[in-house]
């Protein structure tokens, strides 16, 4: 049997850990993931799935902006580099055009609850750009008085006058991409910026008014160390940011090329990994945040932490949410709709999309249709992943399933809990701190598309 906490294991037994758990395993964002998506959900799907929607309901917004000002060498976001502002004013002009193309097949102006800015760097768009697309967006929705708008952005490329413009729009949550303040570790990534530039941003957000600031950190990029992880946190974390993200580096470059870029030479091994997160998250909490979930921490007051206390928290593709709308429209390349059929992606290509859009067409190019077993394995999942615990009776008891479908599950639990990466009371599944950085490892279990061998997700920790 292994303590409770990661820190206190020898590093024999977490290697002997890392080699029987480590494998491969999608973030589950989702469920199905984004891996079972098909081109037999295309534009004629979307659009009767679209009109299905019930007018009475909310929905959240998701537009994808995929432009960067550099090209971050880790990214695995469907993005890319410009040094000219023409491409992104043609790209909003097209966005604007595709949620032309959406509004027709809905039931009624709906209402939105939330919007989600990302990328790629929405901060790539000027204040005119802003403009024109949250015009069309008050155009085509309602928006309900104090909407959560969100976006995400480049501290590198941000400017007082980008904040002040977008705080105008209503922006009341931002997310600062940071990674590391390392000099090595940015060289090693293509990304630097100072300490004194983040603060910055997070200066001019505040004085605009926005009143929830997230850092996105990561840990096992090259050169990456415990030290100077915990140096990057210590500095982000008195800033006083509402809510911190520490994600962990995914090396796929047999999906994204330019991370090839990256000498694997340089990178760390899973248990200095898992030494990095949780020497960080050790701080964060010393600090006062409230850990959440697999990678994500909070100040106690912030809706985060609020909804995770209240049994509430959801996850999308976003990360970790307290949104709970049935159904996401997204916009943009490769931006991905959730409707309560299923979901829905648009093409990845950036060509593709503009050519679909410019020809009057939805640039919807494949998805899934959930099904009755996907609701009751994605609702184990989601509670696994967001709570770190999961009553599978009660589970079975609102989708009208049996335990008894679950027995081989169960059954492969047994190791996870002979290691103390899960405790296993009745039918409750509890996840323990050990087991939290394999969590992902624990939901494959339920999952009835996983194929460890396929190659296709990054690692577990």
């Amino acid at each position: 049997m292994y303590a409770a906490h990661p820190l206190e294991v020898s590093r024999p037994d977490l290697m002997a850990l890392v080699d029987k758990y480590d494998g491969r395993a999608p973030r589950y964002t989702s469920y199905p993931t984004a891996v079972q998506f098909k081109p037999e959900v295309d534009a004629d799907a979307h659009r009767r799935w679209l009109a299905a929607l019930d007018p009475a309901e909310a929905v959240s917004l998701y537009a994808h902006i995929p432009f960067c000002s550099r090209l971050c060498w880790f990214c695995g976001c469907s993005t890319r580099a410009v040094n000219r502002h023409e491409p992104v004013s043609e790209y909003v002009a097209l966005l604007i055009q595709e949620i032309g193309l959406v509004t027709p097949s809905l039931p009624g102006r709906l209402r939105a609850k939330a919007l989600h800015l990302g990328g790629g760097t929405p901060n790539m768009m000027s204040p005119a750009d802003m403009d024109l697309l949250f015009a069309a967006l008050r155009e085509a929705f309602d928006f309900d008085p104090g909407a959560e708008i969100a976006a995400e952005l480049d501290p590198a490329s941000l400017t007082q006058a980008w904040v002040k413009a977008a705080a105008g729009h209503g922006l009341n949550r931002a997310s600062l991409g940071v990674q590391s303040l390392s000099p090595k570790v940015q060289a090693a990534v293509n990304r630097r910026e100072s300490f004194e530039e983040v603060a910055q941003c997070v200066g001019w957000l505040r004085d605009a008014g926005v009143g929830s600031v997230n850092v996105d950190l990561m840990y096992g990029l090259p050169h990456q160390t415990t030290t100077n992880m915990l140096e990057t946190v210590e500095r982000v974390a008195g800033l006083r940011p509402e809510r911190l993200a520490l994600f962990g580096y995914a090396h796929v470059p047999w999906m994204k090329a330019h991370q090839q870029l990256i000498d694997e030479a340089a990178l760390p091994g899973p248990v200095d990994r898992l030494d990095q997160s949780e020497a960080a998250a050790d701080h964060l909490i010393a600090q006062g945040y409230v850990r959440i979930g697999l990678d994500h921490f909070a100040l106690p007051d912030d809706e985060l932490a609020v909804a995770l206390k209240a049994g509430r928290l959801n996850r999308n593709f976003q990360g970790y949410t307290t949104d709970d709308a049935g159904a996401l429209l997204g916009f943009g390349a490769s931006a991905i709709g959730v409707l309560p059929q299923g979901y829905v992606q648009n093409t990845a290509q950036e060509l593709g999309w503009r050519a679909a859009v410019a020809k009057g067409e939805l640039p919807t190019v494949r998805g899934v249709a959930v099904t009755p077993d996907d609701r009751f394995r994605g609702e184990i999942i989601a509670r696994l992943m967001c709570d770190l615990r999961v009553d599978l009776a009660a589970v079975c008891a609102r989708q009208g399933r049996s335990l008894d479908d679950l027995a081989g599950e169960r059954a492969r639990l047994k190791d996870f809990a002979a290691d103390d990466l899960v405790r296993l009371e009745g039918a409750v599944v509890q996840v323990t701190d050990l087991g939290r950085l394999l969590v992902r490892s624990v939901c494959a279990v339920f999952d009835a598309y996983f194929a460890p061998e396929a190659g296709r997700h990054s690692k577990a920790i």
